[in-house]
């Protein structure tokens, strides 16, 4: 038997100007995971999830293909990772096999809120990496990239892949997005083993070291968001404002500059002075898309930390699910917290997670 986990993710800075091809972002992994095990069968396969209990799968094997027994599966993003790793096995000579494949998360709460940490990311990620530790497949961080950047993308259609990157490298990373429409192109031209040992246009993951005083807070809202959504709304106007939208990206794209050297010469100042110029920017954005992403609550968030100078603002597409905080680790932050559970604001405890292998 196999397991592993994939932790989720936050953004701190970069959002929305990261979809664009070669923009930066900064996420960091955190210490909540999809684990998924993996057990040869004899004769069939299943797939179950304890979060959908009444939706687990029964299929069979004919041939190399999966056949399923159920019509209606919610597990898509595990359908897709299974799919492509499974092409890759077979390109690398590898008889197809029987097996249960079993998933457990702890990114929502047991009571079933969404806090938006990215599981869906963190599952195919965690697919992926069980089955090639199951077939025995060479992999290493970059091709474990590649592949669920695939199987993701194949079903959300849209995004920048950071969470994904969050997911596999862990910590905090510096991350600029790969040209997709190169990634289509070379589907077409490209084994998938040939594929994911290519160097992709744009793609660049760097690990970052925070300052050691650097605290970081999240607070969630109570209000879950639809990432799609939200960057398909900001993406129908930047067509109608499109110089106001560079301006965005190239703003964006200084801010993160900036941060990221913060970052490499241990400049906490430089860090929560960039934090609050990304909050700007994003507010900028939401103002010329029409699009609410910083909510009244996330304000309140935002301008609660700020009275005890810690630097915030909302992470990921915003419209709701959560708001980060960094801030001295010095500052007795209780009233904080205090305040936020006041104002409907639940304090995440939660620690940012290193991956090892």
């Amino acid at each position: 038997m196999i397991t592993v986990k994939a932790p989720g993710k936050l953004y701190i800075a970069g959002e929305y100007a990261v979809v664009e091809t070669g923009f930066p972002a900064i996420l960091v992994a955190l210490n909540q995971f999809v684990t998924v095990t993996v057990k040869e069968s004899n004769d069939y396969g299943s797939i179950y999830s304890q979060q959908y209990q009444e939706n687990s799968l029964l299929w069979k094997r004919e041939g190399n293909h999966m056949i399923f027994d159920n019509r209606d599966n919610p597990f898509h993003y595990i359908l897709s990772a299974i799919k492509l790793t499974e092409a890759y096995a077979q390109e690398l000579g590898k008889k197809m096999k029987c097996y249960h494949l079993r998933i457990d998360s702890d990114l929502d709460s047991p009571d079933g809120k969404k806090y938006g940490l990215g599981s869906s990311a963190a599952v195919t990620v965690a697919t992926v990496k069980a089955l090639c530790r199951f077939y025995n497949l060479p992999m290493t961080k970059s091709r474990l990239f590649k592949l669920s950047a695939i199987a993701h993308l194949d079903i959300q259609g849209n995004g920048s892949l950071g969470d994904i990157a969050a997911s596999v490298y862990g910590g905090w990373i510096a991350y600029n997005s790969f040209d997709r429409d190169w990634l289509k192109k070379a589907r077409h031209q490209y084994s998938l083993t040939e594929l994911i040992d290519l160097k992709w246009p744009q793609l660049k993951v760097e690990l970052l070291t925070p300052p050691n005083e650097l605290s970081l807070l999240i607070g969630w809202t109570g209000s879950p968001a639809s990432t799609s959504h939200l960057v398909d709304a900001v993406g129908l106007k930047k067509a109608e404002r499109l110089k106001s939208y560079q301006n965005f990206l190239n703003e964006s794209k200084e801010c993160l500059k900036r941060m990221i050297r913060g970052f490499r010469s241990k400049s906490f100042d430089v860090i929560k002075k960039e934090i609050r110029c990304n909050r700007k920017l994003l507010q900028s954005l939401g103002e010329l898309s029409d699009v609410q992403i910083e909510t009244p609550l996330l304000h309140l968030l935002c301008e609660t930390a700020e009275k005890l100078n810690g630097a915030s603002k909302t992470s990921g597409a915003g419209g709701g699910d959560c708001g980060i905080v960094l801030i001295d680790n010095s500052i007795d932050i209780q009233e904080l917290l205090n305040n936020w559970k006041k104002i409907g604001i639940e304090p995440l405890n939660l620690h940012v997670h290193r991956v090892n292998d």
